[in-house]
């Protein structure tokens, strides 16, 4: 008997599993989209695809004559420079204290409550704390995104870190290695593409935080655009936006997969995932 754990798709059907749920959630909208339509014209909590072609149009192609510039690009240039400054501070402080808790048990008895509690502060509670620390230009954005995502990748790095077996650690230091080199040659070889999962996973809560900074205080942006049109039940902008959102995450995800098999092919075989 042939049990389904032991069963996997090829290729081919990798392709039609995936697609076939986002093609029933696609027929499922213009399904219910239709019916509201043919109950209420007027109704826009379900925009008709048309509507929300002709909205994402609008905001792709047409300058707006406040701006002087057109929507959808600005917002996005203006979203992906804050997330990608504050991912990339991330990953660095993460790097850093990651290897220095994963290696050394002073450090991880000394610094090692002070991250734990920093990780259970809700990033959304301290962003009236940041407006008014760091006012409310660029930086206070930035730092949401680094408070909410660095301690859990710091924790999450530490304990790949520390999970490095004695073996290794005995055979460096009996070949004369130092800390510096332990941490350079061994450790930071082994870290790196648990950095690069790391940082895929916390793309998620990145978006979360930066939508959320854009919301309350910003003048261009994904989550700013969003957050005006909603005054106005602008689904056919929203919907749009939020697809677009999900598709840069999706490409940011695939780009950083790709990094970490390029450049550390060994950490994806069969028994290392």
């Amino acid at each position: 008997m042939r049990r389904l754990v032991n069963i996997r798709p090829g290729r081919g059907g990798k392709v039609f599993l995936g697609a076939a749920p986002l093609a029933l959630v696609a027929i499922g909208y213009v399904v219910a989209s239709a019916a509201r339509q043919a109950e209420n014209p007027a109704d826009k909590l379900l925009p008709p695809i048309e509507a929300m072609w002709s909205a994402w149009i609008r905001m792709s192609l047409e300058v707006d004559p406040v701006t002087g510039s057109i929507p959808l690009w600005a917002d996005t240039v203006a979203s992906l420079h804050r997330l990608i400054l504050g991912l990339g501070i991330s990953t660095g402080v993460t790097l850093a204290f990651g290897l220095v808790l994963g290696l050394l048990p002073v450090a991880r008895a000394t610094l090692g409550p002070l991250v734990a509690a920093i990780a259970v502060i809700p990033p959304i509670a301290v962003l009236p704390v940041l407006f008014i620390a760091l006012g409310l230009g660029e930086t206070a954005k930035v730092a949401l995104i680094v408070i909410g995502i660095t301690p859990f990748m710091v924790r999450d790095l530490a304990s790949q870190v520390g999970a490095i077996p004695e073996e290794q650690m005995v055979k460096a230091q009996t070949l004369g290695a130092s800390t510096w080199q332990i941490a350079l040659r061994l450790a930071l070889p082994q870290a790196m593409p648990k950095l690069l999962k790391g940082l895929r996973l916390s793309l998620g809560p990145a978006w979360v935080f930066l939508i959320a900074g854009e919301a309350i205080a910003s003048d261009v942006g994904l989550g700013y655009r969003i957050f005006l049109v909603r005054r106005y039940l602008a689904m056919d902008v929203i919907l749009p936006y939020v697809a677009w959102i999900s598709l840069l995450a999706v490409l940011m995800g695939l780009l950083l997969s790709w990094i970490s098999r390029k450049f550390f092919p060994w950490d994806h075989t069969r028994g290392a995932e």
